[in-house]
């Protein structure tokens, strides 16, 4: 069973949004919202719930969005605008008060960005790991990000149903895909297990195949940030691992670069750094060399 709590908000006509908290509120530290990555869960943070420096240092809660997890709400349609708005009702159900900071995994690096630009004076910072802010664009697919285009559409068209399908199990590929794009070839088997369990018991039935399709068409489809970043003010350290599957490096040392007006942005490239980098490498901490712009140059585009 997972290890979640839910709260119930008033988003999309009534949420329980699922979230996990290792140790109690404590207003005297700040915190950290954690969003996880495409089809993950809140466990993708499991290393950090274990870390007892980061726990003594500030409050931690990963909230896990809409389409993923044990998150649910009455609609089948919903966005990633939908859980950067939920997250902040989080926020307020639970109490969390004052300023906070926002890291996301890949699909979460767009939503702590949607947070910064919704609520610019309750975020503190957002920690963008793993991650692209275009939309599928042919510039994309040239800089050697995931093509969600080529990759999903036939899935999409799959998953589509005029009956329900109450037999419903998400398939072994894309199971696959997640865990191994995420973690890298080298996970453990006993990882790939859990993973295995979780996907297979978060996705079936007919709800979970229409969970499972609208978070498909939201990767597809998703809008594009460009244009938007440079309304975001707060610092933004970007890290990125050198051997991400799905974003390039040179990906984020372009897109880094649209942050014209943030307080400060950096992009970190962390050597070995899976796409999944709070996992692979979940004890690294920002250098002091970090690829910074200050002030920003303009990107190639």
């Amino acid at each position: 069973m997972p290890n979640t709590k839910t709260v119930t908000v008033p988003h999309l006509f009534g949420t329980d949004a699922a979230y996990q908290m290792p140790r109690p509120y404590d207003p005297s530290k700040p915190t950290c919202v954690l969003i996880n990555s495409f089809t993950m869960t809140s466990d993708l943070y499991a290393a950090q719930y274990q870390n007892k420096d980061l726990l003594d240092a500030m409050n931690i809660v990963a909230i896990e969005p809409y389409g993923h997890g044990q998150t649910r709400t009455s609609t089948p349609t919903f966005t990633y605008w939908d859980t950067a708005i939920m997250v902040f009702q989080v926020l307020d159900a639970l109490g969390i008060q004052g300023k906070i900071f926002a890291l996301g995994t890949s699909q979460g690096g767009w939503i702590v960005v949607r947070m910064a630009l919704l609520q610019p004076h309750r975020v503190a910072g957002i920690i963008p790991l793993g991650t692209s802010l275009d939309y599928e664009s042919d510039r994309s697919r040239e800089l050697g990000n995931f093509d969600c285009l080529g990759t999903l559409t036939q899935p999409i068209a799959d998953l589509q149903s005029p009956t329900p399908t109450p037999d419903f199990v998400i398939s072994e590929e894309f199971r696959k895909f997640p865990i191994f794009t995420g973690f890298g070839q080298d996970i453990n088997s006993s990882a790939v297990e859990f993973w295995n369990k979780e996907l297979m018991q978060n996705y079936s039935g007919d709800e979970g195949r229409l969970r499972l399709k609208e978070c498909c068409i939201n990767l597809r489809d998703r809008d594009g940030m460009h244009n938007r970043l440079p309304e975001v003010r707060c610092p933004v350290l970007w890290m990125h691992g050198d051997k991400d599957a799905a974003y390039s490096v040179q990906n984020a040392q372009e897109e880094i670069k649209l942050f014209v007006n943030a307080k400060e942005a950096k992009l970190q490239v962390v050597n070995g750094g899976q796409h999944y980098l709070s996992a692979s490498h979940p004890d690294i901490r920002r250098s002091d060399n970090a690829y910074a712009f200050s002030p920003a140059p303009k990107p190639r585009w």
